[in-house]
């Protein structure tokens, strides 16, 4: 009510605001002075003033106002059986455009819901899925036990700076070709994890965490990868990074799927994000 009649500039206009009447928001605002032991408003003329007591309580008190918002917001969403919290599982294989772009909508339409979103790498992802620990999975596999909808094919590449060795002659190269130079590969996240994929068995291996690490050294021209097409585009088109001339195995396709953990008990929070990621990377195929 406080805020209303400061809002306002009357208590008037503040019952109205608040459909209260007007006697109302007097009394409350009375008996908020008598309690505090301070005046918050002041008359000047025909509108109510904040005294500078009332206009520090007042900033104060915003934090609460909007706290007390929030708890309305999520409140309401639980009531409809919206979840307060959507735990996503991202390979980092996958493009992240189409994904970001998904959840800036699905913020929009449900900002009491959290998201915690994971990163993982190979077998990362069904590891969680498997353990409860998130609700959706996006990734290179379907998880045996599990019923997931494909979204598309990755495009993996083999690439190098252009100054690197590999990429200096014209002859297909063979893996024997391969094998003396280093290879960048990138960490399954699993926690039983087998290996890192693509390994072609080199005879000098560097094994990072992080896709965009792997990118980073690739672009200072001490290794060699494949690579997501979508994560090395600029670089390509920049002449930053090349694509290998290899007898076979230069590119292949990875399709990719989501997956929910239990799709008979996804609320109508998991079931929107689900759906806008799913029309994210149909749109990102199509064009």
């Amino acid at each position: 009510m406080l805020q209303a009649v400061v809002d306002a500039g009357g208590f008037a206009r503040a019952a109205e605001r608040v459909h209260k009447s007007p006697s109302s928001i007097n009394h409350a605002v009375q008996k908020l002075e008598e309690q505090l032991g301070v005046d918050v408003f002041e008359i000047k003329g025909r509108k109510a003033v904040l005294t500078a007591a009332g206009a520090a309580l007042l900033r104060r008190a915003g934090h609460l106002l909007e706290e007390a918002a929030e708890i309305e917001t999520l409140a309401g969403a639980l009531a409809a059986g919206v979840e307060s919290e959507i735990r996503l599982a991202v390979d980092q294989l996958l493009p992240r455009a189409p994904v970001i772009g998904a959840l800036e909508g699905f913020s929009r339409a449900y900002p009491a819901t959290r998201i915690q979103l994971h990163e993982v790498v190979l077998s990362g992802g069904p590891d969680l899925l498997r353990e409860a620990a998130v609700d959706i999975l996006l990734g290179p596999e379907l998880p045996s036990g599990y019923l997931g909808t494909c979204l598309g094919e990755l495009s993996m590449v083999c690439v190098a700076h252009p100054s690197h060795p590999l990429a200096q002659g014209e002859a297909p190269l063979t893996r024997r070709d391969l094998q003396p130079h280093r290879q960048v590969v990138v960490r399954d996240s699993g926690a039983q994890a087998s290996g890192e994929g693509g390994w072609v068995e080199a005879d000098q291996r560097w094994t990072v965490s992080h896709m965009g690490t792997a990118c980073e050294i690739l672009r200072s021209g001490i290794g060699f990868a494949w690579m997501p097409e979508d994560r090395i585009a600029e670089d390509l088109a920049a002449g930053g990074l090349v694509e290998l001339n290899l007898e076979a195995g230069a590119r292949h396709a990875v399709p990719f799927y989501i997956t929910h953990a239990d799709r008979d008990r996804a609320g109508a929070a998991s079931q929107s994000l689900m759906d806008a990621l799913e029309q994210a990377f149909r749109t990102e195929q199509s064009s």
